[in-house]
């Protein structure tokens, strides 16, 4: 019962910087932090990781085609922000078991950031 009252409350914190640092976003700075994730992603293709063009409120593991993990196909998880922001911060702890070889970004500005270049890049 702690660890998930700490889980609630985790989720909470996250979802208040979301919505504080969602206003200060700065699209320019998250094209900066997408380096850490060209490695493994790419807009508009798939590559080691799953094509992120679109994936704002898109269903995980929907990527017709690409190989995802049990966990991540099983997740249930639509990517909004919030989801997407609890997800950069800690992969593993939101899908226990991804394939996701990212431990997580450190700095809410960053995530804030990078979702704010995803939401841009992925526009049609």
């Amino acid at each position: 019962m702690a660890r998930n009252t700490k889980t609630f409350w985790g989720i909470v914190l996250t979802l208040s910087l979301v919505a504080s640092a969602a206003a200060a976003a700065d699209v320019d700075a998250g094209k900066k932090v997408f380096n850490k994730c060209k490695a493994c992603h790419a807009i508009g293709k798939s590559k080691i990781g799953p094509d992120l063009a679109g994936i704002i409120n898109r269903p995980a593991a929907s990527i017709e085609g690409f190989k995802y993990s049990d966990p991540m196909q099983n997740s249930g998880l639509t990517w909004t922000e919030e989801n997407l922001a609890t997800f950069l911060k800690k992969p593993k702890a939101l899908v226990p078991g991804t394939r996701m070889s990212l431990a997580g970004l450190k700095k809410d500005e960053d995530i804030q950031n990078l979702i704010a270049y995803l939401k841009e890049a992925t526009v049609p």
